[in-house]
């Protein structure tokens, strides 16, 4: 009897709430575990993906550098016992010590030993661009030269034979090209005089080829691919090139430069730097250049005078600065959908509460305690919303992976605690009181204290500055300024939208006035929380339409700072030697694309005489007026009118009209002065006006005078003969670089051809010009300065923040759209028995949702460009554009029209859609659902 007592019981057992309250709805169940997943996944992703750009720009800025500025460099004289496996013994030595704290490069590394002085090849018959000015030679001992080089002739050199009498000639190997240009052959014994230590010969025994001359390996290993020409202010030029020797005896290469210096150079590997470490890094560095790291270097190398030298440090604070500068700007976008996140989740909460108040109240009505009901709540949220947070934080991290995970798992734990709190708290929490509308006001005026203060704050400090720093006040200030409006919109457009109603109603139709006064006020049946979506709305719309003001401001100041450098849409500039030949000028006024072109000369080495209280240098332009005053007041750099330049034809000794820039404006008081231009020759002048800056010449910073071509042409012939071609207009850069090899080139004669060809010889010929010839292109610096991954990094996590939030906001429009679609395709049903056409319930539902869409849509875009009015004046973008721009953010009325009509479109769109599908249910059956709350 008991058995079956027991078993009943048992079977009649009540059914976990968890179990059954999924069971009841599961489709919200999953809907909640959806949002969870999304939310958790933004909120994991976003700092995965700043820590990879942060960590790629790093990477790229270090590895452009030249392997000198990125590694650290040791020497110490060399000792008469030195072989090249001491030095390697050394380098082991080193390797293990700073490689232990910083990851190096291995093939970059290079150790070895450098006379310290050239030696003059004496011998007839070698090369001299002057009489008195011999070849040189540098000697070095490189370890690993014969991996890098292709012997071409000869042998490699040999470790001195032990019966060789002393003062032999040291064996060394040159390159090929350097030989050919001196004249050295194989045998010859290179005679450099005598030092200190006796007779400076060596022999070549070799020649080689440098296997890849552009290999940054070989930047600070002297000259070693060729013979590199030295020019002498006083013209005596010479040859110089590089030559190595065995590192058998090193001693004998210290006797032959009268000492020597072995050095070890280790490149830090810019694929292992951390931008989170950087600060680290740094210490690191300078502490191995002069700190205790350094000092525990001279016992372990037993080398006492062990030096260290590096620009490392240099560089990586340049690009700690670079970072700390793009962190605000980078942090304000996922600042923004964060703020929507939160919102949504907070709307998801309490439309859930409103769905099941009846069952709650029957829950506490039943005698289930506050805490209970909280405890029963808390469960069955943490059976959906935990599992789908756990896959989103793992997908998030296995999708971007980067070396670390803190900032990424934090984030996704205040989502998660976020979306499994907010139910549980909306629900059990007391209610404010209806009438707490001193409470409210507290709030608000709370929140606009707070929005002012960050306001000030920021335009205090500044945002964007090298080494600035990201602060979280300063990245919420865009966000604050979306909830003051939001809450200010919440008071006002109510009333508003209610006088547009009271408007319609004198009109002779219905369907605006019911659109209109439903927008305005709550029914009694419609219970849901009409400022929460607004807000979600508003925030959304703000960052967008924020983040796409500063890129909008980036792209045209770039293209601004291309254009001022470039001196126009497209500047060519030539050798000293050259000038730009009629054919050219002619030839590339006919180029499709052009506006207007200005063939210009520039004279740097001109001197004001007479101008205040001494000579002041200056650079000189001549330029035809007319189309110079075009490119300045194109490019915003200098406009003038160009018939202040006009002059009447005269004499040497007429005065020509000029303008000066404004730092020369002091020097003008005592009267124009003299010109003394750096090719020869004097100008008077006349002061024709001042400007701040000219086209030609990019550095602010440079004094200049600019003449009209005519008259100055007239005065000194040798003005007429421009060096240099400037343009604005949508012109092809190609079309010009192959118009400038046609009919541009002017072919140089001695010293300047021995230079021309030198500069080939290095690589410094761009496009297949000669070195010295050059067209630059504004679009096409302007597309250099973007291929920058810190900015790319920074638009990116904008563009992704903007596009998260706006997706976010969409969806609390949706969740409300859901929560009140039963209300309102009742209302709609009652309606339609009076005699509503469809086409009339359509209007009255768009006319319901406009306002409250078009209200979230201005009032977004105002307060996206109250923020770009506020707090534009702050922000420096210099390193978002990649040049000096300074403040250059203002607030922009296209950059904001997009993000803010497309969530309101998308809104109106969703209800209209929503709506006629209802609309083809049957009206009895809607009729017979009654009023659902």
């Amino acid at each position: 009897m008991t058995s079956r007592a027991g078993t009943a019981d048992a079977d009649h057992r009540p059914a976990p709430w968890v179990r059954s309250r999924l069971r009841a709805d599961p489709a919200a169940a999953l809907l909640m575990a959806a949002l969870a997943f999304v939310t958790v996944f933004l909120a994991a992703a976003l700092p995965r993906l700043q820590d990879r750009g942060a960590d790629a720009a790093l990477r790229d800025y270090v590895g452009h550098r030249d392997l000198h500025l990125s590694s650290l460099q040791y020497t110490s004289a060399t000792r008469p016992g030195d072989t090249a496996a001491e030095l390697a013994a050394v380098q082991r030595e080193l390797t293990a010590r700073v490689g232990a704290q910083l990851t190096l490069s291995p093939a970059g590394e290079a150790r070895g030993a450098r006379a310290r002085t050239t030696g003059d090849l004496n011998n007839p018959g070698y090369t001299r661009l002057a009489a008195d000015a011999a070849p040189k030679l540098a000697l070095l001992h490189l370890d690993g030269l014969a991996d890098r080089v292709t012997l071409t002739a000869g042998t490699w050199p040999a470790p001195a034979d032990a019966s060789a009498p002393a003062g032999a000639p040291l064996p060394i190997v040159v390159s090929e090209p350097a030989a050919r240009t001196i004249g050295i052959t194989i045998g010859d014994v290179l005679d450099s005089g005598t030092g200190e230590a006796g007779a400076r010969r060596t022999t070549v025994v070799g020649l080689y080829r440098v296997d890849d001359p552009r290999d940054p390996y070989w930047d600070d290993l002297g000259c070693p691919d060729r013979a590199c020409l030295h020019l002498d202010p006083l013209g005596n030029n010479w040859w110089q090139t590089t030559g190595f020797t065995d590192g058998a005896d090193l001693a004998a290469l210290a006797r032959w430069g009268g000492g020597a210096d072995d050095f070890w150079r280790l490149p830090v590997d810019p694929a292992a730097l951390r931008a989170d470490r950087l600060d680290r890094t740094i210490a690191t560095a300078g502490s191995f250049l002069a700190g205790p790291d350094a000092k525990a270097l001279v016992p372990a190398t037993g080398r006492t005078d062990l030096r260290t030298a590096s620009f490392l440090p240099d560089v990586l604070t340049r690009a700690r600065d670079r970072y700390r500068a793009a962190m605000p700007l980078a942090a304000i976008g996922p600042a923004g959908a964060a703020g929507v996140a939160a919102v949504v989740l907070v709307l998801a909460a309490a439309l859930t509460t409103d769905r099941r108040a009846g069952e709650l109240r029957l829950l506490r009505a039943r005698g289930a305690s506050r805490t209970g009901v909280a405890l029963r709540l808390l469960g069955e949220g943490a059976a959906t919303v935990l599992p789908a947070a756990a896959l989103a934080t793992a997908l998030a991290l296995a999708l971007l992976p980067t070396p670390r995970w803190g900032q990424a798992v934090l984030a996704a734990l205040a989502a998660t605690l976020l979306a499994l709190l907010a139910f549980p708290a909306r629900a059990v929490l007391p209610r404010p009181r209806q009438d707490g509308g001193a409470r409210r006001a507290i709030g608000e005026l709370a929140v606009l204290a707070v929005t002012v203060a960050a306001v000030a704050e920021v335009r205090r400090r500044g945002v964007g500055h090298p080494g600035a720093g990201t602060d979280p006040l300063l990245a919420a200030a865009p966000l604050l300024l979306a909830v003051t409006g939001a809450l200010l919109l919440a008071r006002t457009a109510p009333p508003l939208i209610g006088g547009l109603a009271a408007l319609a109603r004198r009109g002779r139709g219905l369907i605006g006035f019911l659109g209109l006064a439903r927008a305005a006020r709550d029914t009694p049946g419609r219970r849901r929380p009409s400022a929460l979506p607004l807000l979600a709305l508003l925030i959304a719309v703000t960052s967008a339409g924020f983040g796409a003001t500063v890129l909008d401001a980036v792209d045209h100041s770039r293209l601004r700072a291309a254009r001022l450098a470039t001196g126009g849409d497209i500047g060519v500039t030539l050798p000293d030697y050259a000038t730009v030949p009629p054919a050219f000028t002619g030839a590339a006024a006919a180029l499709p694309g052009l506006h207007t072109a200005a063939a210009v000369r520039i004279e740097p080495k001109s001197l004001l005489i007479g101008a205040g209280s001494g000579d002041v240098k200056a650079t000189v332009v001549v330029a035809e007026p007319a189309a110079y005053a075009e490119i300045a007041r194109t490019t915003g750099a200098g406009g003038f009118d160009p018939a202040a330049l006009a002059a009447a034809p005269g004499g040497p000794d007429t005065p020509v009209p000029a303008l000066f820039s404004r730092d020369l404006a002091g020097s003008l008081a005592s009267g124009a002065p003299r010109l003394h231009l750096g090719s020869g020759g004097e100008l008077r002048t006349t002061v024709a006006g001042t400007v701040a800056a000219t086209p030609a010449l990019p550095d602010p910073g440079l004094p200049f005078v600019v003449l009209p071509a005519g008259p100055a042409a007239e005065r000194l012939p040798a003005l007429g003969k421009p060096n240099r071609w400037l343009a604005v207009g949508d012109i092809d850069p190609e079309q010009v670089r192959t118009l400038l090899r046609e009919r541009g080139l002017t072919q140089p004669t001695g010293i300047l051809k021995l230079i021309q060809e030198d500069a080939a010889a290095s690589g410094r010929g761009t496009h297949g010009l000669p070195p010295g010839y050059a067209v630059h292109s504004s679009r096409e610096l302007a597309a250099q300065l973007a291929d920058d991954p810190l900015q790319q990094a920074a638009a990116r996590l904008f563009r992704y923040a903007a596009g998260a939030a706006a997706g976010f906001a969409l969806l609390a429009a949706l969740l409300t759209l859901l929560r009140a679609a039963p209300e309102r395709t009742a209302v709609l049903a009652r309606l339609r028995t009076m005699g509503l056409r469809p086409r009339q319930g359509l209007a009255l539902i768009a006319a319901e949702a406009l306002p409250q869409a078009l209200t979230a849509a201005l009032g977004g875009g105002l307060a996206a460009l109250a923020a770009a009015a506020l707090l534009g004046p702050a922000f420096d973008l210099s390193t978002l554009v990649g040049a000096r721009v300074g403040h250059a953010l203002g607030p922009a009325a296209l950059p904001v029209l997009l993000p803010a009509a497309g969530p309101a479109l998308l809104v109106c769109l969703a209800v209209v859609l929503e709506t006629a599908v209802a609309g083809r249910r049957r009206l009895a059956a809607e009729l017979r659902a009654g009023d659902r709350p």
